[in-house]
């Protein structure tokens, strides 16, 4: 079964997390399917930056979410001011991990 959930990043006392679509019986922190996005619950405004368009094709094709991503996921949607943040704070490229973008 593929899951979209959380895998933690970061150091001793300062998570970060990476919103990644991987199988449920991989490790937390293991190899993954797709980076979709990430959130850092230290911080408020841009803290969270997902691409909801491949969360929902990932859900279209029956990945389940995990009960902390859908929370991430509702307040990301119903929160004008944290989309705003994370739109000014980094661009979507350099999510996907794609180098050179965020130049």
């Amino acid at each position: 079964m593929v899951t979209i959930r959380l895998a933690r990043a970061g150091c001793k006392k300062r998570p970060f997390y990476h919103v990644v679509v991987t199988d449920s019986e991989s490790p937390r922190d293991g190899n993954h399917i797709e980076r979709v996005g990430y959130y850092d619950p230290r911080l408020e405004a841009g803290s969270t930056r997902l691409d909801l368009s491949r969360v929902d094709h990932w859900q279209a094709l029956g990945a389940q979410l995990s009960d902390r991503v859908s929370k991430v996921i509702r307040d990301y949607k119903r929160d004008p001011q944290v989309r705003a943040g994370a739109e000014a704070a980094e661009p979507v490229a350099a999510v996907a991990g794609v180098e050179g973008a965020a130049a």
